[in-house]
């Protein structure tokens, strides 16, 4: 890998980063310094090179972003036997969670996602491709997914605290998706969509102290609906072990991400519509635990699955905080 780069020393030490779902990254350090290997594994090349072209460009707008070095040859993605690698500068910071922001930083938080999706529409323009938008959760596929997850719970023996709580939570899901079933959003007018950056949450922003120093993985820029970004984004900075959101915290991002972006308080309520309608519908975790055996995300899992309960319970309360 660093043959294809100039002046950048030779290898001391190269480290596996121990967070994130979607990819491999390594500190690497060598004799000019430290940088972040990125191992790509879905190894798209041209989706790879789009990210890249997007991060160089919203460097030059100012956004704190870290693009990737170029090689000798001027390319970005280094493709090794079938994998795509790409290098970036290393940057020292801390990752900060909404427990961590107070109510300024939480406005300056909404800023900086609304001058992202402003930004990426210059950046972007004349990029190709625009999705359309996507059906709402059916329930009565929930229904049949609830089913098979409290099966495959239950087959574990002897359970532990998680296969507990997880089936508890399983039971309370069907209870409320039966009670709200007719408030799955109706199909037709599209939300307003746009370039996103499709996974802004506290792992894929570093803080130096308490300014942002680069927004990082950009793995799932896509056009999607924006305000729903936005709301996605709040409910995981801020969400607390017990499923609750400090509603001034997120009152506070979601004003100064709507006067960022240019985002009107109707757009934004019909986000916190569709995105709690996704949340209670939203299995992904145990799927991966019960049908891919994979326990990554299981972590998460309780804080998560008390949002989908305490936001159905609060609906109004957070409706008002996003949009009023």
């Amino acid at each position: 890998m660093l043959s294809r780069y100039a002046a950048l020393g030779e290898p001391v030490s190269c480290k596996p980063v121990a967070q994130g779902l979607l990819n491999h990254g390594f500190r690497l350090a060598t004799t000019r310094g430290d940088f972040f290997l990125k191992h790509h594994l879905d190894g798209d090349r041209p989706a790879i090179a789009r990210q890249h072209r997007a991060t160089q460009r919203l460097q030059e707008l100012g956004v704190p972003v870290a693009p990737p070095l170029h090689d000798t040859g001027g390319d970005t993605v280094a493709v090794i036997g079938d994998r795509c690698y790409a290098l970036h500068p290393w940057i020292d910071g801390s990752h900060r969670d909404g427990a961590q922001l107070t109510e300024t930083e939480s406005l300056r938080l909404g800023t900086l996602l609304g001058v992202v999706h402003t930004c990426l529409d210059q950046v972007m323009e004349a990029e190709a491709g625009r999705d359309g938008g996507q059906l709402s959760a059916d329930p009565a596929d929930s229904f049949e997914t609830i089913d098979e997850l409290l099966l495959l719970a239950r087959r574990r023996h002897p359970q532990d605290a998680f296969d507990v709580l997880a089936e508890h939570r399983l039971l309370e899901r069907r209870t409320l998706l039966e009670r709200h079933a007719h408030r799955r959003p109706a199909a037709g007018a599209e939300p307003s969509a746009g370039w996103v950056h499709g996974d802004f949450h506290p792992l894929n922003l570093l803080y130096r102290d308490a300014e942002p120093a680069a927004i990082v993985d950009w793995d799932r820029l896509a056009v999607q609906p924006r305000a729903e970004e936005a709301v996605r984004a709040a409910a995981i900075f801020f969400v607390r072990p017990d499923g609750e959101l400090p509603l001034a915290k997120v009152r506070a991002y979601a004003r100064a991400y709507r006067e960022a972006a240019g985002a009107g308080e109707d757009e934004l309520a019909a986000a916190v519509h569709r995105v709690w309608w996704e949340r209670l519908n939203d299995f992904w975790i145990l799927r991966w635990r019960y049908q891919l055996h994979d326990r990554r995300a299981d972590p998460q899992f309780p804080a998560a699955s008390a949002l989908a309960v305490w936001w159905t319970k609060e609906y109004e309360a957070v409706l008002d905080a996003f949009a009023g």
